[in-house]
């Protein structure tokens, strides 16, 4: 469990994929039977913020592998804001997500079917290396297949009957964790090929999540402040549930937890895998899981950003003093906006943990400031690799 795990960002990305469907699935049964409340607003939303960092960080969409450009980036960063907002407010959009959706599965999944079996770099040079890539035929041909019958569950709902929707989307979910452990092996044989695809995008899969996390802040906290006006309906559940699923995601993918970097050992990954797990089934079922992700996103803010702070701090105070202009200014806006992060994120925490603390719209004020804070850290971070590459 404390061994290095080699988990690239794709199969990540295929993990918490396969989660949702067989959580959803599994969920659907006794969501028929009236035993369960169900939101579907969340599952649809949580759906494309998962296509939408596909897109972003590895240039991969439901349409077949793209160049990493300026405007896919946009489109990417277009579709997560989109998911993002048709979690947490229901009904907003009307059919607008599932008309998005059935798009993305089954169009896109009849795309990728006909790449496959026609690109001469797929099915026939697979053939031709047989062994583990037969079985890449095989989940990649079962995930394709499925996704166009999901598109259409999606779009027509009464196509099947309940239960056997259900069993679809189980069998969907499990082909897709399939094709993620045939990918690892291969991923581990030819390291390369889990690489994200060139282009003029220069953020990396960690970068990229980071903005995704900074759009996710600042839309939640614009969003909360009609939302305490009483001017529009809010989705606790999803918002909370989506949160977890970002924290996840980064947890998987390079060991970042809210309380710092981690070694990405195999303990850390079941602690993501169970991070996603609670954070899927609060997008789905609304409010059953409120109270205790509240009080647990609450305390990790608070203990995240007191101990960054600290650590901030103190590298501060044990550097050796300087003359005055010999520190380069983009140093110091670093330490600025670490330490500003910081304290939102106390502060956040604190809000969630003793609600009456802060006021909601005050809350909303300081999540949008987070995000923005978010987001100019990545900008400093950018100028930063710049420099060290001059």
């Amino acid at each position: 469990m404390l061994k290095e795990a080699d988990l690239p960002f794709a199969v990540v990305i295929l993990l918490i994929a396969g989660m949702t469907m067989l959580i959803a699935g599994g969920a659907l049964f006794p969501v028929a039977a009236g035993a369960l409340p169900y939101y579907e607003n969340g599952l649809y939303g949580l759906l494309m913020v998962i296509f939408a960092l596909q897109t972003i960080t590895l240039g991969r969409t439901p349409f077949g592998d793209l160049r990493r450009s300026k405007p896919l980036f946009a489109a990417g960063v277009a579709i997560a804001s989109a998911g993002i907002v048709i979690s947490f407010i229901p009904d907003i959009f009307g059919r607008l997500p599932r008309l998005l959706l059935f798009a993305c599965f089954s169009p896109g999944g009849f795309l990728l079917l006909l790449q496959m079996c026609l690109a001469k770099d797929r099915l026939p040079a697979w053939l031709k290396y047989g062994g583990i890539f037969r079985q890449l035929i095989a989940g990649c041909a079962a995930v394709y297949g499925l996704s166009v019958l999901i598109g259409l569950l999606v779009w027509r709902q009464s196509l099947l009957t309940a239960p056997l929707a259900a069993t679809v989307v189980l069998v969907y979910g499990a082909a897709i964790l399939y094709l993620a452990w045939v990918l690892r092996v291969i991923y581990r044989a030819y390291p390369e090929a889990a690489n994200p695809r060139p282009g003029d995008v220069e953020l990396s899969p960690e970068q990229a999540m980071l903005m995704v996390m900074g759009v996710f802040m600042l839309l939640l906290g614009m969003l909360l402040i009609p939302v305490n006006l009483g001017l529009l309906p809010f989705a606790a559940g999803a918002q909370l549930g989506l949160l977890m699923v970002m924290f996840a995601v980064q947890m998987l993918a390079a060991g970042n937890t809210p309380l710092g970097p981690f070694r990405r050992t195999w303990l850390m990954i079941g602690c993501g895998l169970l991070f996603a797990a609670l954070g899927i089934v609060s997008c789905i079922v609304p409010a059953v899981l409120v109270p205790a992700l509240t009080l647990l996103v609450g305390l990790l803010n608070i203990l995240g950003g007191a101990i960054a702070l600290g650590k901030t701090c103190l590298s501060r105070l044990r550097k050796p003093q300087q003359p005055a202009g010999a520190v380069p200014p983009i140093l110091n806006k670093l330490f600025v906006t670490q330490l500003v992060l910081n304290l939102l994120s106390i502060l956040f925490g604190a809000s969630m943990f003793v609600p009456w603390l802060i006021p909601g719209l005050v809350t909303g004020v300081i999540l949008a400031a987070n995000g923005g804070v978010l987001l100019y850290l990545l900008h400093i971070l950018a100028v930063l690799e710049k420099l060290k590459a001059a």
